[in-house]
């Protein structure tokens, strides 16, 4: 990409606004009173200054833009005071440029309506003045141009400003839906890792016995079965601690069901090791025949609620309606301390 300096276009606009202050003090001679002139040579100068002062912000602000009008407005009244319409006035004319010098500095900075404004401002008051013919003349037709190819320019810069913000946006976007899912790839592998690591032994042991197994042996599936549901279903309730909780829980004959609806994912880790201990605390205190821990909804208050059922027929039951079922924990664990 090639980039101009702000600085050099910034001295470029200096010394060409410059040049007509040169060529308006060159040419005092000409009106019949000068004092006219050089009070529009002191505003333009001003105006001038105050236009190109270098500032963070693009966009000229209203009252500067407003001061430029009235600049231009006032500066061929001014001038053309003291001129003769059907002569040669010269250089005397050097007002015309630098009122389109001006107003394509304020259609530069995003002050469109104002450099329109002045431009026709200037063409009514030329019209006025001299007739028609002076409008291309004297060079009112050239700052017109000049203030259509700054809007055009303008217009196509903020374009492509836009453009370039919506693709960063698009990129950052993308990139975090990547990162996502290499985190998504990347979880999945650790998980089948560490399933490969607790299934392999039971399942070599099946494959060695051609699936006749022990009542001890068929139990420990069925724990095993549990505890991949719980790596799947229960991804952040689960710590060292935790599981080791529910399988206290599940020998004693409890069913433990964990579900992960990403209600604690943006919990800081401190705060979420708070509220899993305060999960394996409960598990461990309960005596219910089935226990239930779920995460809240987003923006809730609660990041975790656990639920325990006492059903009279005992945990064979449990997976019944357990109408009878009656409640022998019930705890919100809160995600502020």
């Amino acid at each position: 990409m090639i980039t101009v300096p702000r600085w050099l276009m910034l001295v470029l606009a200096v010394a060409f606004s410059a040049y007509h202050v040169v060529l308006g003090v060159s040419s005092l001679e000409i009106p019949e009173d000068p004092r006219p002139a050089i009070v529009a040579l002191v505003l333009y100068a001003v105006a001038t200054v105050l236009s190109l002062w270098p500032v963070e912000r693009m966009r000229m602000p209203d009252w500067l833009a407003a001061f430029d009008l009235g600049v231009s407005i006032a500066i061929p009244l001014l001038v053309t005071s003291q001129l003769d319409a059907g002569a040669d006035n010269g250089y005397a004319t050097w007002y015309v440029a630098a009122v389109g010098t001006l107003m394509t500095i304020a259609a530069a900075r995003r002050q469109l309506a104002i450099a329109w404004i002045g431009v026709a401002a200037l063409a009514v008051q030329t019209v006025i003045w001299a007739g028609f013919p002076a409008l291309g003349a004297l060079g009112v037709v050239g700052s017109i141009v000049w203030i259509a190819i700054a809007h055009m320019l303008t217009a196509a810069l903020a374009n492509a400003a836009r453009d370039a913000r919506r693709y960063a946006l698009a990129e950052r976007e993308a990139a975090a839906w990547q990162a996502a899912q290499d985190a998504h790839v990347f979880e999945g592998r650790m998980r089948l890792a560490h399933t490969n690591r607790i299934a392999a032994p039971m399942l070599r042991r099946i494959a060695d016995r051609n699936g006749v197994l022990t009542d001890d042996q068929r139990l420990e599936c069925r724990m095993l079965e549990a505890a991949i549901r719980d790596e799947i279903r229960g991804r952040m309730l689960l710590t060292d601690v935790v599981r080791l909780e529910v399988q206290r829980a599940r020998e004693r004959g409890a069913i433990v069901t964990l579900l992960d609806e990403g209600g604690i994912d943006d919990l800081e880790e401190p705060a979420r090791d708070r509220v899993l201990s305060r999960l394996a605390e409960a598990i461990s205190g309960s005596n219910a025949d089935r226990i239930i821990a779920r995460t809240a909804a987003d923006g809730s208050a609660i990041a975790v609620t656990v639920v325990g059922l006492l059903v009279p027929d005992g945990p064979v039951t449990v997976a019944g309606d357990a109408e009878d079922a009656e409640v022998e924990l019930w705890l919100e664990i809160p995600r502020e301390a």
